[in-house]
């Protein structure tokens, strides 16, 4: 199931890069960004209160939410820069570059969280990479 999940959010991934270059047309990249990030916001307090997972905030540990903190702050990081980036260059570029966080988050997976490293990661980390540098230059 976490396969389908994971198609759909490179789907929407997707989309969300061409509209988002759409919209941030003749409008400051940080704007565009806080509506953005507005509209998420609505949207996950939505689905929370739809399948009744609101009551669980409370079961949240310091931990958790230190890290979910840490991860709000590097996301709204992220976004800033790509709506920046992605206002002033190419697409075609800018999105590449970004799925390049696949390639740090795999690094990061086996620094921090001690993940497996195998033969097949290694790999497709080498190609993204490649991908990456060739689709720049």
């Amino acid at each position: 199931m976490w396969i389908i999940y994971a198609l759909l959010s490179a789907v929407f991934a997707a989309l969300t890069s061409i509209l988002a270059k759409i919209g941030i047309e003749n409008i400051n990249s940080n704007l565009a960004t806080a509506i953005r990030t507005v509209i998420v916001l609505i949207m996950s307090w939505v689905i929370v209160f739809i399948t009744g997972k609101h009551n669980d905030i409370v079961n949240i540990g310091n931990k958790s939410l230190f890290f979910l903190l840490l991860s709000g702050i590097a996301t709204g990081l992220s976004w800033l820069c790509y709506y920046r980036a992605l206002q002033i260059g190419e697409a075609s570029k800018v999105i590449p570059i970004d799925k390049f966080s696949l390639v740090i988050g795999m690094v990061l997976a086996f620094i921090v969280l001690k993940e497996t490293i195998n033969i097949k990661t290694i790999i497709g980390g080498t190609l993204i990479t490649i991908g990456t540098f060739v689709l720049i230059f």
